[in-house]
């Protein structure tokens, strides 16, 4: 059991390690040389690490605006936390050994899917995979399961999503990737479909769809199409006008002038993304050639399904438009849902960023510059809806004012909370 609970706690959770064993164990059935399998391990593994640290300056930078946010607009709710469910799931009900366990079952049924059927993506996105075990395993026990059967329950409910919603984003996904090589392996997936669906419905269609990476801006603005700067003149006036309103005391500056201070994280914001796309373009070059060897002799015709910022390079003024957007709908929501007896919840701007930035490669690849605003905006709305219809439902299992943020894993919970809870307690 002490294997076992290392490999889970020190391996498996650990993405960069996970994937760079993946890409170890595709060259090695490839009979590539020993040079090249060290050489695409390790570079592998500093993708990763490359994108995880620009994924980190981003968060840093989005949780100080997240703060200043809450201030300046004067703001009280709930705030969605994945990780506060887990941490309470773990020392107060003593959940965590069946997370664990969960986890790994989830990475077993996904393999066994993949190979004996039609759907054949491994999800390689461990932390997502965390909170997905975290959610069965939360609701399997409060729906009267224990031991061995809450774990097989989970880990067969958390594969069967790992692989279909990869499956299920995978012909939008070749449309933005122009191949098949990758799947997209986050737990967020029905939001990105839905803001498809609505940018189909609303979006502009045929000839007339213009993408908003198409924007042929005047002589003098030409700058704007250099990704980073484009990126920098949105974000400094977002963080300046908001920093503003929320005022000097706010959040701790130091002896920096706090309008100031808002530029610098501004313009960290933009690091984050440079950094993070360069992970990207690193992690690609090393990870899609190494799965042909798991392809050919695992799994065949197996397909990586990797986390949502892989994608940003594809579309990246889609990804600010998509932030934005889903902004603006998660306030909107916040707003009207309360009306309607819903909990207020508060907007989460790195789910706004990573989640809204993902929908909006989305909305603009089915219905262009239309289909971005609008889905997103729809977007927004719909990812507070859910976990505001969650609410109510951990209120009566102990969980006080909490909810989790990634869509699939709400969903998971409701169907476990309305379908599978009833049918469980029946046996």
């Amino acid at each position: 059991m002490g294997v076992v609970n290392f490999i889970i706690q020190n391996i498996l959770t650990q993405a960069s390690i996970t994937i760079a064993l993946i890409a170890m164990l595709g060259l090695v059935l490839q009979k590539k040389s020993v040079g090249m399998v060290i050489s695409g391990t390790l570079k592998t593994l500093l993708g990763f690490q490359v994108l995880s640290a620009g994924s980190s300056i981003i968060v840093g930078s989005l949780t100080y605006f997240g703060e200043i946010f809450t201030a300046g607009f004067h703001m009280q709710g709930i705030i969605p936390s994945i990780e506060a469910i887990n941490g309470q799931a773990m020392n107060e009900l003593g959940l965590g050994r069946d997370i664990a366990l969960t986890f790994l079952a989830i990475f077993v049924f996904n393999i066994i899917i993949a190979r004996f059927t039609k759907w054949k993506y491994i999800f390689l996105t461990g932390q997502a995979i965390l909170w997905m075990a975290t959610m069965t395993t939360v609701f399997g026990f409060f729906s009267g399961l224990r031991g061995i059967v809450l774990i097989l329950v989970g880990g067969f409910v958390g594969a069967v999503f790992a692989v279909a919603m990869p499956a299920i984003a995978q012909p939008i996904i070749r449309k933005i990737t122009g191949s098949n090589d990758i799947a997209l392996g986050h737990f967020c997936t029905i939001g990105y479909m839905f803001e498809a669906g609505v940018a189909y419905i609303f979006g502009e269609k045929g000839e007339n769809k213009k993408s908003i990476e198409d924007i042929n801006m005047p002589k003098s603005f030409e700058f704007l199409q250099d990704t980073y700067l484009s990126v920098m003149v949105v974000m400094v006036p977002l963080y300046i006008i908001t920093a503003a309103f929320a005022g000097a005391g706010a959040v701790d500056t130091g002896s920096q002038h706090y309008l100031m201070f808002a530029f610098l994280q501004a313009i960290q914001f933009v690091v984050g993304v440079y950094v993070l796309l360069s992970g990207v373009r690193l992690l690609l070059g090393e990870i899609v050639p190494a799965f042909r060897g798991i392809a050919m002799k695992l799994v065949p015709n197996a397909i990586p399904a990797l986390d949502c910022p892989v994608f940003f390079p594809y579309s990246p003024n889609a990804v600010i438009l998509g932030f934005i957007t889903t902004t603006i709908g998660t306030i909107i929501a916040m707003f009207v849902l309360p009306m309607f007896g819903l909990a207020m919840i508060l907007p989460g701007m790195l789910t706004n960023f990573f989640a809204g930035g993902t929908a909006g490669i989305f909305g603009n690849a089915v219905g262009g510059r239309r289909g971005a605003i609008i889905g997103g905006i729809a977007h927004g709305f719909f990812i507070t809806l859910l976990p505001a219809l969650l609410v109510t439902i951990f209120n009566q299992m102990g969980f006080i004012n909490a909810t989790a943020t990634d869509v699939d894993t709400v969903t998971v919970a409701l169907l476990y909370a309305w379908i599978l809870s009833p049918i469980l307690k029946a046996f």
